[in-house]
């Protein structure tokens, strides 16, 4: 959609002022005669002038800039889905990207990875810290409890981790699948700044990352074979999957789904006498 079909961005505009608390703003609570924020309020909050707010709303003037549209979705408490939804009515079109910190997940989201005990699962940013995962994960990847946050990074683990290192069949392999996804990773999410402090550490540990990181390799997204030696079950393959997790572009699941009827037999007796 876009501002010719109708006033479909005036009609937004004015639905999410109407829902914003006047008084959870600090803002006067005399009588109103409608329900949320004055127009002059809300051009107020974004630093815009209210006859350019008033005539968005009345589907004047044209597309607003990206700017506006960012001040808009700021003044208005819009989540990031709502942000996007405002660009596409306004401009046709998604904003450009902009990376946005890991704040956490919903519990809703663990009951997700806590409901398949037999497949690991882990939940990763765009920048490849783990920040959640399942008991399965723990019991045949790695105890990520047991280590502190700031080692909870997959490019940290496979480079920096001898124990990691050794339990992978073709290190090589992974090693380079990992740089190429991760850079492609990096840039969709408009993180390459966040990133830098990272990839200046691992090219001083390891001379095989800094190698990789200059070949400027990508990988799309996708799924494969993960085969591990494992400590106890020893060699052992996995079907891995990777999705987005929707409406938080930041987050990534990953699945390692058991490579077959047999796999699934041993992971499940391993995982049941734990």
């Amino acid at each position: 959609m876009s501002l010719k079909d109708g006033n479909a961005l005036g009609d937004f505009l004015r639905d999410r002022r109407t829902r914003m608390d006047p008084v959870a703003l600090g803002l006067k609570s005399e009588r109103r005669r409608t329900p949320g924020l004055r127009r002059e309020e809300v051009a107020q909050r974004s630093s815009i002038s209210p006859t350019w707010y008033t005539w968005l709303e009345q589907g004047r003037g044209g597309a607003p800039s990206a700017d506006v549209l960012n001040r808009l979705a700021t003044g208005l408490l819009l989540t990031e889905v709502e942000r996007e939804h405002l660009f596409i009515l306004a401009r046709g079109h998604a904003p450009e990207i902009r990376y946005r910190k890991h704040h956490g997940i919903t519990e809703r989201l663990q009951h997700v990875l806590d409901g398949m005990p037999f497949t690991p699962a882990t939940i990763r940013t765009a920048t490849w810290d783990i920040v959640a995962w399942n008991r399965a994960a723990t019991l045949l990847l790695t105890d990520y409890a047991q280590l502190p946050p700031e080692r909870r990074n997959i490019l940290r683990l496979i480079f920096s981790e001898p124990r990691v290192r050794s339990a992978q069949e073709d290190w090589q392999a992974v090693a380079r699948y990992v740089v190429g996804s991760f850079r492609a990773d990096v840039i969709r999410a408009g993180a390459s700044r966040e990133i830098n402090r990272l990839v200046t550490e691992l090219s001083a540990e390891s001379p095989e990352f800094d190698e990789l990181w200059r070949d400027n390799d990508v990988v799309g997204p996708g799924d494969g074979i993960k085969r591990l030696h494992h400590p106890d079950l020893g060699a052992l393959s996995l079907e891995f999957s990777s999705f987005s997790v929707e409406g938080r572009s930041d987050l990534t699941m990953t699945t390692y789904h058991p490579a077959s009827e047999q796999e699934m037999i041993r992971v499940r007796s391993f995982i049941d006498a734990r």
